[in-house]
C-alpha cells in the first residue's frame, strides 16, 4: 500500500476479531519497521513492552476501564520510554558513524538532556508518538486495523508491566483484525484554522 493511501485508511479501530492471531513473521515485520522511527541524536529512547500473557492483558484491561480492544485486539504493545536512555553509553548510538562525527554528536547528546527533567520527559513523548504512528500506517498498509490509547491508569498499568522507575509510559497501540468500521469522521477542522502561514 502507498504511503498516501495508508494514511487516508488509518483509523482507530475499537472492535476486533479476538479469535484472529497475527502470524508471527507479521509481527516480527512491525516491530521491525517500528524500530526505524526518528528519535533525537538517534538515543532510540522507546521501549515496546508486547504484552502476550492473556491474564495480563485481562489486567491491563481492568485497568484500561474494561476497554474491550485490550484484550481483543490480537496484539497490545505498551510504548514506553527511557528518560534516561541519552546517559546509557551513549556512544553506542553513534558506533557506526566516523569518528570525528562520533567526537561532535556524543557530547552534545549530555550536553542537551542533562539536568532537564521536562526535556527528558517531552523528547521521550515525541519519540513514542512517532513509533506509535510508525506501527500504525505499517499495520494499515499489511491489512491490520489498529488504535492508540491513553485511556488508561498509568500507574497501574506500570505496577502491571514493572516499569522500571526511570521509564514512563506513552501510550497503547492495539493492532488486529477489526470486525467494525470506524465512525465517519466525525469533523475535521478546516485547513484556514489549524494551518498558520509563518506567525499566527
Amino acid at each position: 500500500m502507498e504511503t498516501t493511501a495508508a494514511i487516508e485508511k488509518r483509523r482507530a479501530i475499537k472492535h476486533y476479531d479476538k479469535t484472529y492471531q497475527i502470524p508471527e513473521s507479521d509481527v516480527e515485520q512491525l516491530f521491525r519497521l517500528v524500530l526505524l522511527s526518528p528519535t533525537a541524536y538517534n538515543i532510540q529512547n522507546w521501549r515496546f513492552v508486547h504484552v502476550r500473557d492473556p491474564e495480563l492483558r485481562a489486567k491491563i484491561r481492568q485497568a484500561s476501564w474494561g476497554q474491550e480492544q485490550v484484550t481483543d485486539a490480537s496484539l497490545l504493545i505498551v510504548l514506553c520510554a527511557d528518560l534516561n536512555a541519552w546517559q546509557k553509553e551513549p556512544v553506542r548510538y553513534w558506533r557506526n558513524a566516523p569518528k570525528d562525527t562520533q567526537e561532535m554528536i556524543v557530547p552534545l547528546i549530555g550536553n542537551y538532556y542533562r539536568g532537564k527533567k521536562q526535556v527528558q520527559r517531552d523528547e521521550a513523548m515525541r519519540s513514542c508518538g512517532m513509533a506509535a504512528q510508525t506501527l500504525m500506517l505499517a499495520a494499515t498498509a499489511m491489512g491490520y486495523e489498529s488504535c492508540p490509547m491513553d485511556g488508561f491508569d498509568f500507574e497501574q498499568v506500570g505496577k502491571l508491566i514493572n516499569l522500571p522507575e526511570d521509564h514512563v509510559i506513552s501510550m497503547f497501540v492495539v493492532i488486529g483484525k477489526g470486525i467494525k468500521e470506524a465512525w465517519p469522521r466525525p469533523g475535521q477542522l478546516g485547513a484556514g484554522e489549524v494551518i498558520i502561514t509563518d506567525k499566527f
